[in-house]
């Protein structure tokens, strides 16, 4: 049976390649992205020219407070857009060489769930109340590999099991209202992976759930990614969630790329004043005395004004005159490790967490 689905996996690809390609060593690549939304009350500039890449097997997580433009960065890879009010204003999207912004509606559906697929924070919202377990899991088996009745309800059943629900036949017949947070998650997480997607983009899955079932998930998706070999974006604003999870993390602010770095190294050497207050605000267990946790004072800018400065400056104990003027772009300050500040990296390195 795996064999037949590979094959019928494998025509489905061909038929939703489109005939221009650009060359691209990464799974996917994004060069100089801007989405923005248009309201009544003036333009959102979600998303301010960021570039990064995933490759193959590899896991990035993407952190941020909310507001900085981690989800809709990746809603826009998916084309996920809702157009009006949101627009991709500019930038390029590479998905195994090909530019996802020149194909059309059809192509993308295609692609969606059977190369590429995203799961999101809140199952409950994401699955049909009116439709059963079985129906839901079954529709891009049925559209994308074009499998028999038969052969949906044998793919389904070993689907739940990959996520480690028990008794799958009976989850198959019920709706979604009849099961808990944790189990409508894994039921979204088998739906994601039914086609076996080259990258899965996760948009804080964990956020609603108790710490227990937040480890058993991330202990999950790191098992199916492995067994897959497929990427994986995780989006959250946690950074304690995705230390055991992620290759690399990228942070965000006011809809851009402020440092980015394998995980050790921005865990052991974070050379922004905005990643290391992210760092502060975790949890220590390996502290003696109990203190207050830190917190970022100040609030995220409004989006809708974009000013000539570091965004991060009004709420920056690091803040210098340049920062006001001159926002500073992403550059290399090591291997593999890139941020964007003017703020000498010597004092940086000096503040303990």
């Amino acid at each position: 049976m795996a064999s037949a689905l590979g094959r019928q996996r494998i025509e489905v690809r061909r038929l939703s390649v489109p005939p221009k390609e650009v060359r691209t060593r990464h799974l996917l690549e994004v060069r100089d992205l801007r989405t923005e939304f248009v309201t009544d009350d003036g333009v959102i500039h979600a998303v301010n020219g960021i570039s990064f890449h995933v490759d193959e097997g590899e896991t990035l997580a993407i952190v941020g407070e909310s507001g900085s433009g981690k989800s809709v960065a990746m809603l826009s890879v998916m084309r996920l857009i809702p157009e009006p009010p949101g627009r991709i204003v500019s930038g390029e999207i590479l998905f195994e060489g090909v530019d996802l912004r020149r194909l059309d509606r059809d192509s993308m559906r295609r692609l969606r769930g059977s190369r590429m697929a995203m799961i999101f924070q809140e199952p409950l919202s994401s699955l049909n109340p009116v439709f059963t377990i079985g129906d839901q899991i079954g529709e891009p088996l049925r559209i994308h590999l074009r499998l028999s009745a038969r052969a949906v309800r044998e793919r389904s059943i070993e689907l739940l099991s990959m996520v480690n629900i028990p008794n799958p036949e009976r989850i198959l017949e019920s709706y979604p209202h009849q099961l808990s947070g944790g189990m409508c998650q894994r039921v979204m997480l088998a739906i994601a992976i039914s086609c076996e997607p080259r990258l899965l983009i996760a948009d804080e899955p964990t956020t609603a759930l108790d710490i227990t079932t937040q480890a058993q998930l991330l202990e999950l998706v790191s098992r199916l990614r492995d067994e897959l070999r497929m990427a994986v974006v995780w989006i959250t604003h946690d950074l304690g969630v995705v230390a055991g999870l992620a290759d690399r993390v990228q942070v965000m602010y006011a809809g851009r790329i402020v440092e980015t770095a394998g995980v050790d190294e921005l865990y052991a050497n974070p050379l922004h004043p905005y990643t290391i207050g992210l760092l502060r605000c975790i949890p220590r267990l390996d502290e003696e005395r109990i203190e207050r946790l830190a917190s970022i004072p100040g609030t995220p800018p409004d989006m809708r004004t974009l000013s000539p400065g570091c965004p991060f400056a009004p709420r920056c104990s690091f803040v210098l005159d340049r920062c006001w003027a001159e926002n500073p772009s992403l550059e290399s300050v090591g291997a593999a490790h890139q941020r964007a500040c003017w703020a000498p990296i010597d004092g940086l390195r000096a503040v303990r967490r």
